[in-house]
């Protein structure tokens, strides 16, 4: 008999090995020992996980009627505009748009003293 811990591990471990082919395209053909890019290997794997993790729970929560899928999609809705107004407010300057960010040169100049090159 199948464990289902043992079958979900081996899932997300082969899962998790996209993590070289998204830091490949972030950051081109490095090596497996560079810092920087072990950091972006890292933080895919955790973003892929957390995906398929989050995924998973919002279908069995909407299979055991906790929530119906509409509801679900208005609270994320929700969530994101208040995140984006967050962003908007950490980084004055810039606010999101349909098209793309929208950049105010004068206070974004400000607000990147100090960022890297």
């Amino acid at each position: 008999m199948n464990d289902p811990r043992v079958t979900a591990y081996k899932a997300l471990n082969r899962l998790a090995k996209w993590r070289t082919v998204f830091a490949g395209w972030q950051l081109g053909t490095r090596a497996a020992t560079d810092p920087e890019c072990q950091a972006v290997r890292d933080h895919r794997e955790a973003t892929i996980i957390l995906r398929a993790e989050s995924s998973a729970l919002i279908g069995l929560l909407v299979k055991k009627d906790i929530f119906t899928a509409e509801e679900w999609s208005i609270a994320i809705g929700d969530e994101a505009d208040r995140l984006d107004a967050d962003y908007a407010r950490k980084f004055p300057g810039f606010e999101s748009s349909e098209e793309g960010l929208v950049i105010d040169p004068v206070r974004a100049r400000e607000t990147m003293k100090g960022w890297k090159p």
